[in-house]
């Protein structure tokens, strides 16, 4: 019997450009799940380097891990924050329009 081979994907090694990080992160916006946007959020911050993006932020490397981990709960500011320093932007429409 032949076995299969499989690694594990990570998000963070496609996303190469602003595009495909804001199209990530719109994607797990309209899915309307707070865990699933804050994964998002740590896989863009992995992509820019976390480092980076926790001093942008004005926030500790290992606070920035733990609240977008999957089992974390950022504050709203926190969101705000990284977003900011992702170089990215919140938007709303009306749902009628998604």
């Amino acid at each position: 019997m032949l076995k299969t081979c499989t690694t594990r994907w990570d998000p963070a090694e496609h996303l190469e450009s602003e595009e495909d990080m804001a199209a990530y992160l719109e994607a797990a916006l309209e899915e309307g799940d707070s865990a699933l946007v804050a994964a998002a959020l740590g896989d863009i911050a992995r992509a820019k380097g976390m480092s980076q993006i926790a001093r942008q932020a004005g926030l500790g490397r290992e606070s920035l891990y733990k609240a977008l981990s999957p089992g974390g709960n950022p504050e709203f500011a926190t969101i705000l924050k990284v977003i900011a320093a992702l170089g990215l932007q919140l938007h709303a429409t009306p749902a009628g329009e998604r």
